[in-house]
């Protein structure tokens, strides 16, 4: 692999996260401070601050761990019952300073209170009309909501410039019965992936003739007009004999030859590579062509992905716990593991530089790499789980219908939704996130994914 290559595919795939990251937070910025709410920070990264500049009542800036980032709003915890905010003194300007009085009874109410105490530390007087719990819900939903719809924005740009032009590479159908590629012997499906030896017997669409470019005409004596039937009458041979006919740049041939038993996935919709059945196999491949779609058809397309997000989602420790496995040597990595980003950017170096993929393809898929991180990134923070974008849109949602509800039932308004209430599950959801994220880093170190063969 080339080096030069690998090191702009690596670049290429953490510049477009990084600006993804960016585009993200400003997802949360623009609408909190069209609201009117104070935003006093916007970063991109953690950890220690590499550069900073105060513009008006922002500071932007970059930190040096470029693996997030955050917008600082003021007042997204309310004060609680037991934690009313009070006045303490006077600041510089000779104007009432405010604080939340501390808790002290038992560990999750300490964690609560001293994480109000620490949010109206940074309140100012001049600060309680713009406080984010006092916008109203639907404002909330639209700040929270922001920055997974513009990751979620980016990844359906980027879905539809593909799909428009180049095609869905995951979505392809063959071209009537056009061969593509005729295999040189016979291969067990699970090492389909490895070159023939001597002792792997010949493939039967080798042995009567056929080539790439071919069009077959009929197999057994039956017309065959589409690659499906075709198909069809191959798995249903078993091994018995095969009699074909193809058109070769105009020339009709003909060829005898004898199917041979191979354990095979299903096909269509019944494709799983965990299942495998007994079927007749000849050893060739269809010419097939991307289908290509505009917006409907893409938004069909990310349909689809979201399910097998939402799948990939519920049964993610699972998939990590696998990754560790891998990492001690108690198994083998699954290749449909999940990557972090580092397992990101080594897959863009490696496509970038090998050269056993053409360019245009190779530049494509990056260009769907960083949709789907992107689409992952939105996923993943419309879960409804603090600290995640997610719960506090289910927050803001289970205040308007705690207040609406009060309304038609003519009782008194229950006030805002307490969102502090639920940093103990928040502390709890995130520390699971980085104790995955660490073990996903160590595995792409370790025990690395590739998607180039050898």
């Amino acid at each position: 692999m080339t080096a030069l290559l690998y090191t702009a595919g690596v670049l290429f795939f953490v510049v477009a996260i990084l600006v993804s990251i960016g585009l993200h937070e400003l997802g949360h910025l623009v609408p909190a401070r069209a609201f009117g709410a104070k935003v006093t920070q916007y970063f991109v990264g953690f950890g220690p601050t590499v550069w900073s500049k105060q513009v008006g009542e922002t500071e932007w800036g970059v930190k040096a761990i470029p693996l997030g980032g955050y917008v600082k709003i003021v007042g997204m915890l309310p004060p609680g019952a037991g934690d009313l905010a009070e006045p303490q003194g006077y600041d510089e300007h000779g104007n009432p300073a405010y604080k939340v009085r501390k808790s002290n009874t038992g560990l999750f109410a300490q964690l609560v209170s001293d994480a109000r105490a620490a949010e109206w530390e940074l309140v100012r007087p001049e600060d309680h009309d713009r406080l984010f719990y006092k916008l109203a819900w639907w404002k909330k939903v639209v700040v929270m909501g922001g920055g997974p719809m513009v990751n979620i924005a980016i990844a359906f740009l980027i879905f539809l410039g593909v799909f428009a032009t180049y095609g869905n590479p995951g979505d392809v159908r063959p071209v009537g019965t056009t061969v593509e590629e005729v295999s040189a012997c016979v291969l067990p499906y699970d090492e389909a992936d490895r070159a023939c030896t001597a002792s792997d017997p010949e493939a039967p669409a080798a042995e009567a003739g056929l080539r790439p470019g071919d069009v077959i005409t009929s197999f057994n004596g039956e017309a065959v007009s589409d690659w499906d039937q075709l198909q069809g009458l191959i798995r249903g041979n078993s091994d018995g004999a095969a009699v074909l006919t193809w058109d070769r740049d105009g020339r009709q041939m003909s060829g005898e030859t004898s199917t041979t038993v191979q354990a095979r996935p299903g096909t269509g919709e019944d494709v799983d590579p965990e299942r495998l059945t007994e079927v007749g196999f000849l050893g060739v491949s269809p010419q097939a062509e991307r289908t290509t779609g505009g917006p409907l058809y893409t938004l069909g397309e990310m349909g689809t992905m979201a399910v097998q997000t939402a799948e990939a989602l519920v049964t993610l420790p699972v998939r990590v716990y696998g990754v560790g496995q891998a990492i001690l040597g108690l198994e083998e990595r699954d290749p449909d593991s999940p990557v972090s980003v580092v397992g990101g950017g080594r897959i863009a170096g490696e496509t970038a530089s090998t050269d056993l993929i053409p360019g245009l393809d190779r530049f494509v898929f990056l260009l769907l790499l960083v949709a789907g991180f992107n689409f992952f990134i939105g996923a993943l923070n419309l879960v409804p789980l603090l600290p995640l974008d997610g719960g506090h849109i289910a927050g803001a949602l289970y205040e308007a219908g705690r207040r609406g509800t009060a309304r038609l039932r003519r009782r008194p308004d229950p006030g805002y939704a307490d969102v502090a209430k639920m940093l103990p599950v928040a502390y709890v959801v995130a520390s699971a996130l980085l104790v995955m994220g660490v073990v996903l880093i160590i595995g792409d170190l370790v025990v690395p994914l590739s998607v180039v063969p050898g």
